[in-house]
């Protein structure tokens, strides 16, 4: 067997150390990986030191959840368990953990609202005679390697896989809701996925047919007739481009010409750094632009950083008119169920306690014009492109808390707060340990060199700046006893600046 994890971490650091899987020794030795997000990490990790007596090594909730299930396990105090403790361990896992979430290993589950996304399916076994069995959160992990047979795995389910039996299915916790994550759609999932018999990708032809409907009715049959061109941001939204087309009656272009080689920007640690991704990632044909009102469409705008530069290039590459479409509604609320989209107060639709206007966020971005899906027609377009299901047992329910600020489970107030204290560290930490990164292999600028001597702070607006406060920071490991960077050995063999390249053997990440 096997266990496998893409290290994307929305709890915690992006350090080596929570990369996934997960293993404990006691009991009989557990090893797993997990998709989603706890939001009651606090309260777990106070149920573990205190009452359970287990020793955690990182800041990943993930890890937690494997401990409060090897607890669980451990209460059975016998030496071998069966189908039915491990049942009724999980039973009582879901009582202590809160959140959502899809587990990997010979056992799968899924959150009794069904947030998180977890698919098995089936083969014949390469081996000989049996059958092989695998889960992952996409069909296409599944397709790609030859399995079908494809199986949902249910809000509050389980599955079981024994050597040379098939899988058991048990319902561990009654079913809550039935409402997979959005945004899944919007952007996260790979369009050639099929998720809760949801086609992705004909959600998003969706999303542009409905899209292309609001863009009519809000700038008006003659601003159309003004638009020259339709362009598509890559990628994602390119799969919604022809159809938004197809309503305005206007014609679309490719007019980005996207570097595959740099990594997906709104993940990137750090407003630098994402805003130097976008330039890094995307090149605007100037033929494509010059002297003509473009209509762009994009995804989704998050903290609108890519959408202002691509906006500025759409300019500087000579368009008149730029206007701005988003398939997503706003993004009003921080997701708290696995995809580390931003802090509320970074997301543009949302600035300091208050929604921003569409006329303010056009503004921000420089745009003419931006506009929005609506919630009700993002919910439709993924609701139409259930394919397995008939019309009446469609899925009509999802998790949308982003746009509205209704979340699927209840969540304390006071988890806001943690969520932000805890990003405010996190993202702290990636700046120092980039600082310090810089000054170990030689290529630190005057600002990473006094971040990594004098630590980092934030100033008001969330830009990373270096702390004069010496006494408010830790000193950083990597200077020496004179207080001065060490110096690294000298080399012909340097390290790139700033690589966001992903390769098998990526040396500069630590």
């Amino acid at each position: 067997m096997g266990i496998g994890h893409l290290r994307y971490p929305t709890a915690g650091t992006s350090a080596n150390a929570e990369a996934q899987p997960f293993y404990v020794n006691s009991p009989y030795g557990i090893c797993f990986s997990a998709s989603g997000n706890l939001i009651n990490a606090t309260d777990l990790k106070h149920f573990l030191d205190f009452e359970a007596h287990r020793h955690i090594n990182t800041e990943s909730d993930s890890e937690l959840m494997l401990n409060i299930f090897a607890n669980e396990l451990n209460e059975t105090g016998k030496a071998r368990v069966n189908d039915k403790d491990i049942v009724d361990a999980i039973g009582r896992m879901y009582t202590r953990c809160v959140g959502g979430w899809a587990w990997y290993c010979l056992i799968g589950f899924r959150d009794s609202y069904g947030i998180r996304p977890l698919i098995m399916g089936s083969r014949p076994s390469e081996a000989g005679e049996g059958t092989d069995y695998m889960m992952a959160s996409e069909s296409v992990a599944l397709k790609q390697l030859g399995f079908e047979d494809f199986v949902d795995i249910l809000p509050g389910q389980a599955v079981i896989i024994r050597k040379g039996t098939a899988p058991v299915f048990y319902q561990v916790q009654e079913r809550k809701r039935y409402a997979p994550d959005i945004f899944e759609f919007c952007y996260f999932a790979r369009p050639d996925s099929i998720i809760d018999g949801i086609s992705v990708n004909q959600s998003r032809e969706n999303m542009g047919t409905r899209l292309g409907k609001k863009i009519k009715d809000t700038i008006g049959e003659k601003a159309v007739k003004e638009i020259d061109v339709i362009i598509p941001i890559p990628e994602t939204s390119t799969t919604s481009v022809p159809f938004v087309a197809q309503i305005l009656k206007r014609p679309y272009h490719q007019g980005f010409v996207k570097n595959r080689y740099v990594f997906r920007t709104f993940i990137m640690p750090g407003q630098t750094a994402r805003q130097k991704g976008v330039k890094r990632k995307l090149n605007a044909m100037e033929q494509k632009f010059s002297g003509k009102n473009v209509l762009l469409i994009d995804d989704s705008i998050v903290r609108g950083t890519t959408s202002r530069e691509i906006v500025g290039m759409a300019r500087e590459a000579g368009a008149k008119k730029v206007y701005f479409a988003s398939c997503a509604p706003p993004v009003t609320h921080a997701h708290i169920y696995g995809i580390d989209l931003a802090s509320a107060n970074e997301l543009i639709a949302h600035e300091h306690g208050h929604d921003r206007t569409v006329q303010e966020i056009a503004k921000h971005i420089g745009a003419d014009e931006v506009i929005f899906q609506d919630l009700d027609d993002l919910k439709a377009a993924c609701s139409d492109a259930d394919i397995l299901r008939p019309e009446a047992e469609k899925h009509r329910d999802f998790e949308v808390s982003v746009f509205c600020g209704e979340y699927a489970t209840p969540v304390d107030a006071e988890y806001f707060k943690h969520l932000e204290e805890v990003r405010g560290e996190s993202k702290k930490m990636k700046v120092l340990e980039k600082a310090r990164q810089a000054v170990a292999n030689g290529s630190a600028d005057p600002s990473s060199l006094e971040i990594a001597t004098n630590g980092f702070k934030r100033a008001k607006l969330g830009k990373g700046v270096p702390s004069s406060d010496d006494a408010a920071v830790e000193r950083a490991p990597h200077i020496n006893g004179n207080g001065e960077p060490r110096r690294p050995p000298q080399s012909e063999e340097t390290l790139p600046r700033d690589r966001m390249d992903i390769s098998l053997h990526n040396f500069g990440d630590f």
